[in-house]
């Protein structure tokens, strides 16, 4: 019989893990990768029967790869701390994953509940973001990516039909906390790629990011929700810019007066 591993990343998540972790419990081995989290996260999981791996973080590209190294089996499913398995999903996945002619690595639809209601649009659904199972082997991430991390599949792919759940935020200040910290992540990858960071790219650019969510992506059809999605995307694009220019710019105290 085929066995599977699930990793859920976490770091400080004591509020979500523990459901996360129950979600996953149908699997042959759930594991948790921990990045040192300063609340509960790791006792709360291990209580559960998750095997808790400590693994510094240097970015997502790096910690992806190192969770996989941690899985025991040959199929792999990857859950974050704010994502529920459901029961339909579990039964899909071990569908496929008992099919010796199963597609190597899968994308999986998500179902993201955000200020009270499913988002069905900016974006937000399916959200097909990156494969979440697969068998080992048939996917790497590039180790230097700290954040929105590329990744590379060796093997053919398929797609889910039944969505996972995912609650993203708990409250707006969370939306805040992730714009600031992915903004901040997101800095490394433009100094890369030799940007020079102005005013008038940050700007434009942290429009754009509105344009296409929240117009394209129709994501006025999802009210408020929408509106906070289409504008904190806005702020993380436009403060990643403004961190760039920050860095490149090396501003420092005024000059003493004699």
């Amino acid at each position: 019989m085929t066995e599977l591993s699930v990793y859920i990343i976490a770091y400080n998540e004591a509020d979500k893990i523990a459901d996360a972790v129950k979600s996953a419990l149908w699997a042959d081995e759930v594991i948790v990768v921990d990045s040192h989290s300063s609340d509960n996260t790791a006792e709360i999981a291990a209580a559960l029967g998750a095997r808790v791996v400590q693994l510094d973080f240097e970015g997502f590209g790096k910690l992806r790869n190192d969770a996989i190294a941690a899985c025991k089996h040959e199929w792999i499913f990857s859950l974050d701390a704010d994502e529920r398995c459901t029961s339909e999903a579990a039964e899909e996945i071990r569908n496929i994953i008992a099919d010796p002619a199963s597609a190597d690595a899968w994308y999986v639809p998500r179902k993201n509940w955000f200020m009270g209601r499913w988002i069905k649009h900016c974006g937000w659904y399916p959200d097909y973001r990156q494969p979440q199972l697969f068998r080992r082997g048939a996917l790497s991430f590039e180790q230097a990516d700290q954040v929105h991390e590329r990744y590379h599949i060796h093997g053919s792919t398929g797609h889910m039909q039944t969505p996972i759940w995912q609650f993203p935020f708990k409250n707006l200040e969370q939306v805040l906390h992730k714009a600031n910290r992915y903004s901040t992540l997101g800095v490394d990858r433009l100094e890369n790629k030799g940007v020079r960071a102005g005013m008038g790219k940050a700007l434009l650019r942290g429009l754009w990011s509105f344009f296409r969510i929240y117009i394209l992506k129709r994501g006025f059809l999802d009210g408020w929700a929408g509106f906070v999605i289409a504008f904190s995307n806005l702020e993380g694009v436009f403060y990643r810019y403004a961190k760039l220019r920050e860095r490149q710019q090396r501003w420092d105290l005024p000059p003493d007066r004699e």
